[in-house]
């Protein structure tokens, strides 16, 4: 008994752990997969149709496949990083690049953001609409980059693998639940779109802080940034006054915009590897869904 309680101890510290630092994980997929339609079948290229009518049961429609894809990827994801744990620490270019990355990927999605948030969401401009796979892969490079926090921070609570393993998988579960939440959350709230990507930028700065100034902050104060962020997202939707400052989110927004075309110079090649791969196999034949 002595020795099982601590044991216990440790997996509800690494489940409070997931669940901190995964609040920004579960904001961000939330808001990529509510664009999904989620009356609608995944359409799935010819020779994967008869493994999709197969776990169509089992994904459901369009949003929640997505949701339940990432889980699954989620698991990979931090069983990968558990195993590669000590190369990441001995290299801390890989978070850099992740940083970089998240930081792209804010900039993509807000650089149109004109700041709305009014009673009748006239002003919101919606986040760019990505089909079912270009999301899935999306959600799937996040919850990597994600992980490699998440891990480490794990493993320094227990040298225990298996330990540390259910303690991060209750972690995943309690995390992808929120994000099912979340979604639900910005179908009501399309501000909580905007305040995503910014959870994802303020992320992104965190890392680089670390990572080259070795600026590490806590946890519960990441956590509450994200909380704070939120929170302001929705006083500016529904506070007049707030909504007076649009002109400096217009201003901030036109900035985000001059950044991100030098973002997109840079990643020239890589985007149009990934627009060649994805063209392939959209004229892959697929059967009609319903």
């Amino acid at each position: 008994m002595n020795e099982i309680w601590p044991v216990f101890v440790i997996i509800l510290q690494l489940i409070f752990l997931e669940g901190i630092l995964s609040i920004d994980n579960a904001a961000v997929i939330g808001a990529l997969v509510t664009p999904l339609p989620s009356d609608k079948h995944v359409v799935w290229p010819r020779p994967f149709q008869r493994i999709g009518k197969w776990l169509h049961p089992i994904l459901g429609n369009q949003r929640m496949a997505a949701l339940r894809v990432g889980l699954l990827g989620a698991y990979v994801g931090r069983g990968l990083m558990l195993f590669l744990t000590s190369f990441l620490i001995h290299n801390s270019w890989i978070k850099l690049v992740g940083a970089l990355y998240l930081i792209h990927l804010a900039f993509d999605n807000l650089e149109d953001m004109a700041g709305g948030g009014s009673e009748e969401n006239e002003d919101v401009t919606p986040i760019k609409v990505q089909s079912f796979w270009a999301t899935v892969l999306t959600v799937e490079l996040m919850d990597l980059i994600f992980s490699i926090d998440n891990v480490v921070a794990a493993v320094s609570l227990s040298d225990k693998i298996w330990v540390v393993m259910i303690g991060v998988a209750i972690g995943i579960l309690t995390m992808r639940f929120a994000a099912g939440i979340f979604s639900y959350a910005v179908e009501r709230e399309p501000i909580l779109q905007q305040a995503a990507y910014v959870l994802v930028f303020n992320i992104g700065i965190e890392l680089i802080l670390d990572q080259i100034w070795h600026i590490e902050i806590p946890d519960l104060v990441r956590f509450g940034i994200s909380v704070g962020t939120i929170a302001l997202a929705l006083a500016y939707a529904h506070t007049p006054l707030l909504q007076k400052l649009r002109f400096v989110l217009v201003w901030l927004a036109q900035g985000i915009g001059i950044v991100n075309e030098f973002v997109d110079w840079l990643f020239i090649p890589l985007k149009s590897t990934f627009r060649l791969t994805v063209e392939a196999v959209k004229r892959l034949p697929t059967a009609r869904t319903t």
